[in-house]
């Protein structure tokens, strides 16, 4: 089954990364920094009426529509050689993530902030769709996502490889601000209506929350995840 990706800043990224197998363009189309791309590539192209890419991916397209080939979920082991030595590693692992605006949002900023890799299970999350992608803007090309069966048993692996586990929960008594984050750092973030499940909770080595100042007692699982990821590199790298 053809997967689509659109919306001229993720097509482009996918363009870029050789990540495309078709390109539909609405007629007319005339953004600037596509047209170069296609051209230097020399990739084929076809102008199709706007209702064409409305009945392929909905009306939100921005004139562009791209058959990419299936997303490649990177191999665990390799993610981990890779960091391995990096003493400031920070991987993102994301227990039921099941929005998929969520989840690109929460990719977007994972490249933003130097993650070297997600972690998503196999069942009861969100995987890498059109909607995931459209949202993460290309981000999905530049940060690893690994998929694995059992979220537990990769944070047991990651403690053997010398990362500490740090657990985003709004019940937690610190904050996440009192700690230097001076550790390979796995930053592990809970679904959107329920948080993070006891049995990983119970395999954080830490657990943190935002201080929260307003009425509201709760924030997006995707501003959340950019909160936390800022504030660990910021201390990494400021203090």
């Amino acid at each position: 089954m053809a997967q689509y990706e659109y919306g001229r800043n993720n097509v482009l990224a996918s363009i870029i990364a050789q990540n495309t197998t078709k390109i539909y363009l609405q007629e007319g189309f005339n953004f600037k920094p596509i047209l170069d791309e296609i051209s230097r590539q020399n990739l084929d192209i076809f102008y199709v009426p706007k209702k064409q890419l409305d009945f392929l991916v909905g009306p939100k397209h921005q004139g562009i529509v791209a058959e990419t080939k299936e997303y490649d979920y990177a191999n665990f082991e390799t993610v981990l050689r890779k960091l391995d030595k990096d003493n400031r590693a920070l991987i993102l692992v994301l227990d039921e993530i099941n929005d998929p605006h969520n989840f690109g949002a929460i990719i977007r900023s994972a490249d933003a902030f130097n993650v070297g890799a997600i972690i998503i299970k196999k069942d009861r999350q969100v995987r890498v769709t059109p909607t995931v992608t459209k949202v993460a803007t290309g981000a999905q090309n530049y940060v690893p996502i690994v998929m694995v069966p059992n979220i537990n048993q990769a944070l047991m692996t990651l403690k053997d490889h010398g990362f500490w586990i740090v657990g985003a929960d709004g019940k937690a008594t610190k904050t996440i601000y009192e700690e230097k984050y001076d550790f390979k750092t796995v930053l592990v973030i809970g679904s959107e209506g329920y948080g993070i499940s006891r049995l990983v909770l119970d395999k954080c080595d830490f657990v943190y929350k935002i201080p929260m100042l307003g009425s509201v007692n709760s924030l997006n699982a995707s501003v959340a995840t950019g909160i936390i990821l800022s504030t660990i590199r910021a201390k990494q790298t400021y203090f």
